[in-house]
């Protein structure tokens, strides 16, 4: 695959107005929002789920939550997490730009890993996941506790800055996030593949 043809494949479903706002001040408060062609994925995903309920794990600015809500069912609900309360009243103010009600939003502030335990088993149909690396493991597992059978799980920067497949990278994010990949795929609980945009989306469907 050369460069221009994945340069294309990024830049397949164009980013409207909202979106490129809300990936400008994902830059400006030091955050690496999901790239164009992994938030069209996550809208196909969570389109082709019919999903209603939906966890995201890092809020940020609103990017990959706007992609989700324009994938979701017109009634759906997106839970987002994330530890940083200032990112999440940007992503509020981007939803409402974006066109919708607050009632499709629950908003959490709090670290990922104390609220998971809070929320309900096998309710949820999409799970994504774009957060601490040495957090992976635990959200994948609260991940395998929060979904209905049938529901999706996706976890973004699967490619580790594309070290993943260079078995000379040892530093602990590299090979946190191999193992975690790993374990998806061997795990009998998953269908998983591995999708090469962005900066990797690992994908699985609960048994």
């Amino acid at each position: 695959m050369t460069a221009q043809a994945l340069q294309f494949a990024e830049g397949y479903v164009a980013e409207d107005i909202v979106v490129q706002t809300a990936r400008t001040l994902a830059r400006e408060v030091g955050l690496i929002a999901v790239a164009p062609g992994a938030g069209a994925a996550l809208r196909l995903l969570a389109a082709a789920g019919s999903a209603r309920a939906v966890v995201e794990i890092g809020t940020g600015t609103g990017v990959s939550g706007v992609w989700l809500l324009r994938g979701m069912r017109p009634d759906g609900v997106l839970t987002t997490i994330d530890v940083e309360n200032e990112h999440q009243r940007i992503a509020k103010r981007i939803f409402t730009e974006a066109g919708f009600a607050p009632s499709r939003t629950r908003i959490i502030t709090g670290r990922a890993l104390d609220v998971l335990p809070r929320l309900a088993d096998g309710v949820y149909d999409m799970v994504f996941v774009d957060a601490d690396a040495a957090e992976y493991g635990a959200c994948v597992d609260a991940a395998g506790r929060l979904l209905r059978p049938g529901g999706i799980l996706a976890l973004n920067g699967a490619l580790a800055g594309g070290r993943i497949g260079d078995p000379a990278a040892r530093d602990l994010e590299t090979v946190t996030i191999r193992e975690v990949v790993k374990a998806v795929r061997e795990s009998d609980d998953w269908i998983s593949a591995l999708l090469p945009t962005g900066e990797g989306l690992l994908t699985a469907i609960r048994r």
